[in-house]
């Protein structure tokens, strides 16, 4: 059953500023497409969100795996934090 803890861990993921700017910037994007014209630039910008939209995802599963105590990946943006912490210790 879950507690207070996870409601508060989900809260954690769901209202990270990536996930704000991905929903802010689609509906942005949605409401374009309905009122405008579709060409180049609009391909373009669905192509950054596409962009942004799996930047943030990494970024939740990142935050998950170290919350879990897993490694991440080198390349992660958290990973100088975790080896910092390391050094730390």
């Amino acid at each position: 059953m879950a507690g207070t803890g996870s409601v508060e861990q989900v809260g954690k993921y769901i209202f990270g500023t990536g996930i704000i700017t991905v929903l802010i910037t689609g509906f942005s994007l949605v409401r374009e497409l309905r009122d405008g014209v579709f060409g180049w630039r609009t391909i373009l910008a669905w192509a950054s969100w596409a962009i942004t939209l799996v930047l943030a995802v990494g970024a939740i599963v990142d935050l998950r795996r170290i919350d879990k105590g897993l490694p991440v990946s080198p390349d992660s943006p958290f990973a100088d934090e975790i080896e910092a912490s390391v050094k730390k210790k």
